[in-house]
């Protein structure tokens, strides 16, 4: 018999009341770490290619923050989720490589609401 969970269309499981706020503040700051990691890539083509380097002291500095705050929000919920030290780093990492934090906060959400470890 195939329990409601697992059949197609069924809604997936809501988080644990523990891990709500912390996904919510990673996925926030995941995206946010991924539009500045962005900007921070065109600012780079825009110095290298065309010889503006006017967003580049914004752009790098912008990136910094929103991703040390990324880390921080990141360990907090691998903590409160029990992730493996790997599945840690790789999330860690997630937000040093354009549109991998977009990807990475997609399977984050998933498996957290799943209640699947990482």
């Amino acid at each position: 018999m195939v329990d409601t969970d697992e059949r197609e269309g069924a809604p997936a499981a809501k988080a644990a009341p523990a891990l709500r706020g912390p996904l919510l503040r990673y996925r926030v700051l995941a995206y946010a770490t991924g539009i500045a990691l962005l900007l921070l890539t065109a600012a780079f083509i825009l110095k290298y290619a065309f010889d503006s380097p006017g967003m580049m002291s914004w752009a790098g500095v912008s990136h910094g923050i929103f991703y040390m705050v990324y880390l921080v929000f990141a360990v907090d919920l691998a903590l409160k989720a029990r992730w493996s030290i790997k599945g840690t780093i790789l999330v860690l990492l997630a937000g040093t490589i354009p549109f991998l934090s977009f990807v990475a906060e997609r399977s984050v959400t998933h498996r957290v609401q799943a209640g699947r470890k990482l």
